[in-house]
Formats: structure tokens, C-alpha cells, sequence
């Protein structure tokens, strides 16, 4: 091997520590430390989830910031990707966790009217093609904000809006989405969601996500029966009828989303992996085509990587085009021939060069280029 050995670094972010951009930037860092003219191009990579709209800006795509209703209502600064007429929406980025004040969890009340808006405003931006990465959300509203904002009217016994958020949705007499933007049925909506679970149920969205966002024993039983409501209202409403419960039954309908990929494939929304569709719009394959070894990763590599995680498929991709691919990773929960079965040759945890994982935390970055001047050392020099 000589200097002139190409690296593609195409990882996801470390959660709490370091975003998809910064582990690229620390990777390339330690392997010029090692091979200074080694020939590095970054692409930064996200599976639907947090850190989507960052990956496509870092891929050349515009960010635009808009005002949003953030998930308890309040007015919050969101941000969206453009480039041409495809626009990438993350819904974290008006729904997530993130934008709860510290400290408080809204199960039963969080709304995605704020995702409803960022998609209107990829609309008013002439997106044609939106793809719309969802996950790390504080909502479990099956998307019924994000109708609503989008002009579909959710309305009690009363003739009144039910109140918003999921428990709202066991008040729900009527549905009307004659009003949704008619702009909607011009355009190609893609869901790009890292899990495939249905609406409820055992492995629905309140049930395996409701805890992580506050909800207790009883808001899941609430939760659960009040989307099992809503769909069974929107199979009676025109326009709609059996339609929603195929919808609710489909993989993607749930998730860590809150259902919002229900509302979504009520708007025409075609569920893809996430990993696969952001594989797609961010230039991989080109990228892949240049590169002799390929560096991926995240936070935590274990069980969940191999079930639709970005790392996964980036190691299925280059594997099926005959790269080498190496990880890096806070944690590694997985054995040696678990990561040759997913295309990774080696994983390289922050925890082999820093045993205290508190530290590996909180200077992730530093050990991060430690790291990587092994993997120059083993792979490239």
C-alpha cells in the first residue's frame, strides 16, 4: 500500500459526544497524523434519526431555518435541507426530545404540528422530491399533528379540535382531510425511518418507545388505545376507509417516531430503511466508487447497528462493492464474527485506547483521533 490509499469516512455521530461531521473530522485528523498524504473524503452519514439535516448540509445540501411550533407549542428555530427540488426534513429537528425544556417529558401532550410546518415549508421552497427522517421524537401522536398542520381537521364530540398530542386522540369523534395541502399529491414523500414497527400493539410505538419519553405503565395503555382509536375514526373517514388500517399494521407506521410514520403514509409517504434512502441522496455510491477502505461507525456498536443502523448499511453497501471497512465506536457489544457477517473487517472502540468510559465520553474527540492513528497504522500506512 502506498500514501496515495483512499479513505472514505462515512460514519454516524456519537450520541452525546460528537456529531456525524466531527467523528469525520477526528478520523481524518489521526490518519494524517500517521499517513500525512493519505487521501480522505468525508461524507458524514444518518439513518433518518437526529443528525439527518446536518449530514445532507455537510453533503452540499442548503440549510434553511424556519419558526416552528415545537413539540409542547412553544416557538422553536428548526432547520431543513435543500438542494435543487429535494429537501430533507427531520422531524427531531421540531419534534425531538431536544426541544423539550430540560427535565420534562410530555407523553401524552407532545404534538408534531412543528414537523407538519417544516414540511409546508420544503413545499413553499418547491421541494418535489422531501425526504422525511424520523426518529428521537418527544411525540406519540401518530403524525395527527402533523396532519393537522398541514391543514386536517381532528375534531371532538363537540365540533371542537381534540386537544393535541396522543391523549388528546381518545377524545376523537371525526376526521377531515379534505383541507391537507393540495400540493401534497405532486410530490414524492419518502419515509426514511431506521425501525419497521407497526402503529400499536406488543411492538407498536407506545409500547417500545412511549418509556423513553416519559411515558409510564398507564400513559402506554392510554397511548396505545388512543392510536388504535385514531385509526379506526380515519378507516371511517372518506377519502380514507380501509386504507388506515393496512397503514397501521405496515413496518415504519410506529417507531421511535410516535406513529408519525402513520400520518405520513396517510399523506402518500412510501416507507424506505432510512440508512438506504440517505445512502442515496447523499452521493455514496460515487464516493464509495473512489475509496479503497471505508471507516464507518457510532456511539454504541450492538444489536440495534445491525437492524437498519447507519453503520450497517454502509458495511452491506461497500461490502457489495468489495471494500474493505473498518468502525470506530464508543462501545463495542458485538463479537468479532457477529461485525464479519454485518462487511466489518474490525471494529475500534474509544474504550481499547481509554478504559474509564466516562472519559471516552467526555473527550471523545481527542481519543477518537488516538484511534484512528491505529486504524492508519493497521489499514493504510
Amino acid at each position: 500500500m502506498d500514501g496515495t490509499r483512499r479513505v472514505l469516512v462515512a460514519a454516524d455521530k456519537f450520541k452525546g459526544s460528537l456529531t456525524a461531521v466531527e467523528v469525520a473530522e477526528r478520523v481524518t485528523a489521526g490518519l494524517r497524523r500517521v499517513v500525512p498524504d493519505v487521501l480522505v473524503e468525508a461524507l458524514p452519514v444518518a439513518d433518518g434519526g437526529d443528525g439527518t439535516v446536518a449530514a445532507a448540509v455537510a453533503a452540499g445540501f442548503e440549510r434553511r431555518e424556519v419558526r416552528v411550533a415545537g413539540p409542547l407549542g412553544d416557538e422553536v428555530t428548526a432547520a431543513y435541507a435543500l438542494r435543487e427540488d429535494t429537501a430533507v426534513v427531520e422531524m427531531a429537528e421540531a419534534s425531538g426530545l431536544q426541544r423539550l425544556p430540560e427535565g420534562v417529558l410530555a407523553p401524552l401532550t407532545a404534538s408534531t404540528y412543528g414537523s407538519g410546518e417544516l414540511l409546508r415549508a420544503a413545499l413553499d421552497a418547491g421541494a418535489r422530491t422531501i425526504v422525511f427522517g424520523v426518529g428521537g421524537s418527544a411525540t406519540t401522536d401518530g403524525g395527527a399533528g402533523m396532519l393537522a398542520a398541514l391543514g386536517a381537521r381532528f375534531l371532538d364530540g363537540d365540533g371542537e379540535p381534540v386537544a393535541p398530542g396522543g391523549g388528546g386522540l381518545a377524545g376523537l369523534a371525526s376526521a377531515d382531510l379534505s383541507g391537507l395541502d393540495p400540493r401534497l399529491s405532486d410530490v414524492e414523500l419518502v419515509l426514511a425511518s431506521d425501525v419497521d414497527n407497526p402503529l400499536t400493539g406488543p411492538k407498536g410505538a407506545p409500547a417500545v418507545y412511549g418509556p423513553q419519553k416519559g411515558a409510564s405503565p398507564d400513559d402506554v395503555t392510554a397511548l396505545d388505545a388512543a392510536l388504535a382509536h385514531f385509526a379506526k375514526v380515519l378507516e371511517q373517514t372518506e377519502g380514507v376507509g380501509a386504507r388506515a388500517a393496512e397503514y397501521a399494521a405496515s413496518p415504519g407506521a410506529g417507531g421511535a417516531a410516535g406513529g408519525i410514520g402513520f400520518g405520513a403514509m396517510l399523506l402518500g409517504a412510501r416507507f424506505r430503511p432510512g440508512i438506504e434512502v440517505m445512502l442515496d441522496v447523499l452521493g455514496f455510491a460515487p464516493a464509495l466508487d473512489r475509496a479503497d477502505l471505508v471507516i464507518t461507525g457510532e456511539g454504541s456498536l450492538d444489536e440495534q447497528t445491525l437492524h437498519g443502523k447507519a453503520p450497517a448499511g454502509v458495511a452491506a453497501a461497500a461490502r457489495a462493492a468489495g471494500k474493505e471497512v473498518v468502525a470506530v465506536c464508543g462501545r463495542l457489544a458485538l463479537p468479532a464474527e457477529t461485525l464479519g457477517r454485518a462487511g466489518i473487517r474490525r471494529a475500534y472502540p474509544l474504550t481499547d485506547v481509554e478504559p474509564d468510559v466516562a472519559k471516552c465520553i467526555a473527550e471523545a474527540g481527542p481519543i477518537l483521533e488516538r484511534v484512528a492513528q491505529n486504524i492508519a497504522r493497521d489499514f493504510v500506512a
